[in-house]
């Protein structure tokens, strides 16, 4: 296999756009860059597509309560595309924001509900629903490990959170007490503050 050398052109530089993001975040939180730390990131499904995910840089949010997390990755897909006649692997810079919980989750995923969801929810329900917060469970499609963990977990303040996400597109998965959320789109300042509020937010408000 050609190294991923070949595919540099392809994304710019994470750390061209670095500065723009940490001058953004820092106008709004409190941050301090990590150092070295694994969050086990091969544990959530959302990576299972990639032959490798590592993280470049991450920096600690710090809340009131306990710190939350950004995280800059570079992940090596398992597709393989061409370029220049040369087989390469995709690499390209994610941003995504971690966050420690209180509750023990189970396993989750949650994003935004489609058509689809709603047609095949007719036919097999698969997903948690809540039937006192109807606005959530129109909005968001939710598959479950543990529905009673999920039930306790996922209370009214969780929920309340989960909503003002201002993202169209991304999910969260929760494994057990560790939650990420984010999205494979190119990294940028936008996208990094609307992470950031949540999950300062998230460590906030659900203590």
């Amino acid at each position: 296999m050609e190294s991923t050398i070949e595919n540099a052109g392809l994304y710019p530089p994470a750390t061209d756009q670095f500065g723009d993001i940490l001058d953004s975040l820092k106008n709004r939180f409190r941050i301090e860059q990590t150092g070295h730390i694994d969050f086990h990131l091969e544990q959530f499904s959302i990576f299972k597509d990639y032959l490798n995910i590592s993280v470049k840089e991450s920096y600690a949010i710090k809340n009131k309560n306990n710190d939350s997390y950004m995280l800059f990755t570079e992940c090596q897909s398992k597709h393989i595309g061409h370029h220049h006649g040369k087989a390469v692997t995709y690499t390209p810079y994610q941003t995504w924001a971690l966050a420690y919980l209180k509750h023990d989750f189970g396993r989750i995923l949650i994003r935004r509900e489609t058509l689809v969801d709603k047609i095949i929810e007719l036919i097999h329900p698969v997903e948690l629903d809540f039937a006192e917060d109807k606005a959530f469970s129109d909005t968001f499609y939710m598959l479950v490990s543990d529905r009673q963990k999920a039930i306790t977990g996922a209370d009214r303040n969780f929920r309340n959170v989960v909503m003002d996400i201002r993202l169209d597109d991304f999910v969260i998965e929760i494994v057990e007490h560790t939650l990420i959320i984010g999205n494979t789109h190119a990294i940028s300042a936008e996208k990094a503050m609307h992470l950031a509020e949540f999950v300062s937010r998230l460590c906030t408000t659900c203590d």
